[in-house]
């Protein structure tokens, strides 16, 4: 049996990830550290579970084997390179970190401990997610000249998000940074990494945060993503477009089916396409990589690249200009 100890309740998603972990037979949570003792202590009582106030003395137990992060964006580096220091494998709800130079602190403090990190990047698991890339990987689109993808709510206008996200210390943004996360790593994921980028923030509720933007992603062979996110719609869809030299695909615009138009097929309108099976999830992946000693690379891999396309983003709109890839700091 893995032992998890949960290190924050700051995040919406923590409790998730607590039921996932205690559904999950080879995980059981053993311990909560929280930032605020009195939130930590409430949580490790409702579950069952020793709180500790002080983090260095957890992560030095020898009875807990890793641990969940769902601390506060702005110390997420401080938390993991210890964890990692400690020995302890590593699940993580995305971002990794708010910059380039914090996510390789994180990685090479993983590398040179040998644990197993995983970030939680739900969407790509999800069943449109495969489906998508295996018809892009087909050539059916030829040449990918677009991809966008929205994903929006209303958890500003709703008021039902915590203020603390709001906080544009703890946090390191807004909309973008926290739910403009998945759009962000589909679109590496479909269409990979761009070569600049560029974003527009707004601030409709007069937050410190933004709770609407879009990014546009430029790619050297002439492609472009455009990415939409924000905290103030409630009926917008999630949504994937993917636009080519030889047909278009949509899906959920606005229901869950994915459609496709292309000159390689015989049909000429739109086709539904069957899913393929949804992959394991985020802490699944997670237990089968510390099991059976591999690596998440890929999960990595793109969870680097969040971060690198939201640093650039965020300089984008701070500096009113066209941000390169190329310029960030390792």
């Amino acid at each position: 049996m893995i032992r998890v100890a949960m290190l924050s309740y700051w995040h919406v998603h923590a409790w998730d990830y607590t039921n996932q972990v205690q559904a999950n037979p080879n995980l059981e949570v053993a311990a909560v550290w929280d930032e605020l003792p009195d939130r930590g202590q409430a949580n490790a009582d409702q579950i069952g579970v020793p709180f500790f106030a002080d983090l260095d003395e957890l992560l030095a137990r020898t009875d807990i084997d890793a641990v969940v992060v769902d601390a506060p964006t702005n110390i997420h580096r401080d938390v993991m390179v210890k964890a990692a220091r400690a020995g302890k494998h590593i699940f993580t709800e995305k971002v990794l970190a708010a910059t380039l130079k914090e996510v390789n602190e994180i990685k090479a403090a993983v590398k040179e401990a040998g644990v197993k990190l995983t970030v939680s990047m739900f969407r790509l698991n999800e069943r449109y997610t495969p489906t998508i890339k295996g018809l892009i990987d087909s050539g059916i689109f030829g040449q990918l000249t677009e991809v966008r993808v929205r994903c929006a709510h209303n958890g500003t206008t709703g008021n039902w998000l915590p203020e603390h996200f709001y906080n544009l210390e703890q946090c390191r943004g807004g909309a973008l940074i926290d739910l403009g996360c998945h759009p962000v790593y589909l679109s590496r994921y479909l269409l990979g990494l761009p070569q600049s980028v560029s974003a527009s923030f707004g601030y409709v509720t007069g937050k410190e945060v933004e709770d609407n933007a879009t990014v546009t992603l430029r790619y050297e062979n002439g492609a472009i993503g455009i990415l939409e996110t924000g905290y103030l719609t409630p009926h917008s869809p999630f949504c994937i477009e993917i636009h080519g030299t030889e047909g278009s695909l949509l899906y959920g615009l606005p229901d869950d089916v994915i459609r496709v138009r292309s000159n390689q097929l015989e049909q000429k309108e739109w086709v539904p396409i069957e899913f393929l099976p949804e992959l394991p999830t985020a802490i699944e992946q997670w237990t089968s990589h510390m099991m059976n000693d591999t690596q998440a690379t890929e999960n990595n891999e793109i969870a680097t690249d969040l971060t690198r396309v939201m640093e650039a983003a965020y300089i984008s709109v701070a500096e009113k200009r066209i941000v390169s890839l190329a310029e960030l700091q390792n």
